[in-house]
């Protein structure tokens, strides 16, 4: 993706970070000429991913920590262990703000008033990059609604910043879904028979992105909101579409990682990381060179020569651990790399060992090595096929249908020459079996990759309780967050979430 133009994004910043739909001083904001060309419309657009860039560890935080994933050993100080333990209160309510996802909202809105009356040299392009703006936004508001239920709606960009007209009450979560497939419904309709990744990267949205999302919102809707069985169907629909728009499963695990590989056909959409740009955060789920030096992998193998420079702030649960702990599937090294106090006489620790367990690097992210320093710079998927197959599974599955197919594309990759149907294949069972096995793989591919929380809260609030040993009956009001009391005071038709009052 090219290099993001920063000054000509400053002419579409709406409003503070801090303060999205509160109450700032009357002003005037203008893009006066911004508008009038083709670049200037090019411009705004590569800006609105540079801003979901700017929102990604946000989304990974709201979209994981909260599950079981996390809350292991670390050798370093773990950070947001209150949203590990959903230890949430009022008074501690996270993600001020709305997570800053209004402000990314505000320019999309900008960017669909404005450019319909662009001019393109080729008019294609821009119903390409109308479709990809619906897509993003309905991509937002569904995180919204997500994580606080009932949420302010804004469809208009943010001209004149007036008090009297800027407050918002939220809307109701029945109010809220309609908006997003209303988007989804643009965004398809913009795209129409178009099914190219734009300038040829799956860094940008596409339909294929579009139907991954629907498939995720209905299936949300189908057994969250009422939806039922029309909903799964759309889902279901929508889903099945995605195989025949140059997207497949990577032939394995390790096809998926690592630089050299960003541009794989399971990649549907992915942030966008390169060196002296932007670098991912996963970092943060490594370490220093201090700890890790003198550490033995799970192979008995020396970790001195491992060059890293980042941080332990989170370590996998003992659940995670064992969960992965099967030498016969690829994704338990692909993973993580276990380190070990000592290597076992050189037989390393081919299944777990607590007492000689000294932590865990996260290994998908790793970026690449160059002189002496380890870059960050992997695409982070948003939506992989593999994703897009077990969601299929689990619309099956809610209309009562057979999922052990998918489950199944999912395991034999993950197996590969260890694959042995009789130990290994997944057979379709009762509606409960199948959605606890759709977890269960879900919850090993996607372990690091924002998907896990979601997950569990899809699958319904008995879902939470039985894997989420910080939240039991009683704590239903806790499946969404609080707000703020700054928010509320900055924007007085706020109510706070039920449950926290």
């Amino acid at each position: 993706m090219k290099n993001y133009i920063y000054i000509l994004l400053a002419l579409v910043t709406f409003s503070s970070c801090e303060s999205e739909l509160d109450l700032p001083n009357p002003s005037e904001l203008t893009t006066a000429g911004f508008w009038d060309t083709e670049e200037g419309a090019r411009t705004a657009h590569t800006g609105l991913y540079a801003n979901l860039r700017s929102s990604a560890d946000e989304l990974w935080l709201l979209g994981e920590i909260r599950s079981d994933i996390w809350g292991g050993r670390t050798y370093e100080s773990e950070a947001n262990i209150s949203l590990i333990q959903s230890n949430i209160t009022v008074a501690t309510a996270p993600f001020g703000g709305w997570a800053e996802l209004y402000t990314r909202i505000h320019r999309i809105n900008d960017f669909l008033t404005n450019i319909s009356n662009v001019t393109f040299i080729n008019e294609d392009d821009k119903t390409h990059l109308i479709g990809q703006a619906y897509g993003l936004r309905a991509l937002y508001y569904y995180t919204l609604l997500k994580t606080w239920g009932d949420v302010p709606i804004t469809l208009e960009p943010l001209g004149k910043v007036d008090p009297a007209t800027l407050a918002r009450e939220r809307s109701s979560q029945s109010e809220v879904m309609t908006l997003i497939k209303s988007d989804l419904t643009a965004s398809l309709s913009a795209f129409g028979s178009d099914d190219s990744f734009f300038e040829g990267s799956r860094s940008y949205w596409s339909i294929a992105a579009t139907l991954a999302l629907k498939g995720d919102v209905f299936i949300w809707s189908g057994n969250l909101l009422g939806g039922g069985n029309a909903d799964f169907t759309e889902a279901k629909s929508a889903l099945q579409q995605i195989a025949s728009l140059g997207v497949s499963l990577a032939p394995s695990i390790e096809d998926l990682w690592g630089v050299d590989n960003e541009d794989n056909s399971e990649f549907i959409f992915a942030l966008n990381y390169k060196q002296d740009e932007a670098e991912n955060f996963y970092n943060s789920l490594t370490g220093r060179s201090t700890e890790i030096n003198p550490q033995f992998n799970n192979s008995g193998e020396s970790m001195s020569s491992f060059v890293i420079a980042g941080a332990n702030r989170y370590g996998p649960s003992e659940k995670t651990i064992l969960l992965l702990d099967n030498n016969d599937d690829s994704r338990k090294d692909a993973t993580f790399i276990s380190l070990y106090i000592d290597d076992n006489g050189g037989l390393g620790y081919p299944t777990y060992n607590e007492p000689k367990y000294f932590g865990a690097i996260f290994n998908k992210f790793l970026g690449q090595v160059i002189g002496s320093e380890r870059i960050f710079e992997n695409d982070v998927p948003v939506y992989r096929y593999a994703d897009v197959l077990l969601l299929l599974a689990e619309a099956k599955n809610h209309l009562g249908e057979d999922p052990s197919g998918e489950i199944n594309e999912i395991r034999e990759r993950a197996y590969g020459d260890n694959f042995t149907p009789i130990i290994h294949a997944y057979v379709n069972g009762s509606q409960t079996d199948n959605a606890n096995a759709i977890l269960n793989e879900r919850y090993k591919e996607f372990i690091g990759e924002g998907k896990r929380w979601w997950d569990l809260r899809r699958a319904g609030t008995n879902s939470v309780f039985d894997n989420i040993e910080f939240l039991s009956p009683g704590d239903e009001f806790k499946m969404i967050l609080p707000i703020t009391t700054d928010m509320i005071g900055r924007n007085p038709l706020l109510v706070q979430s039920p449950g926290y009052n």
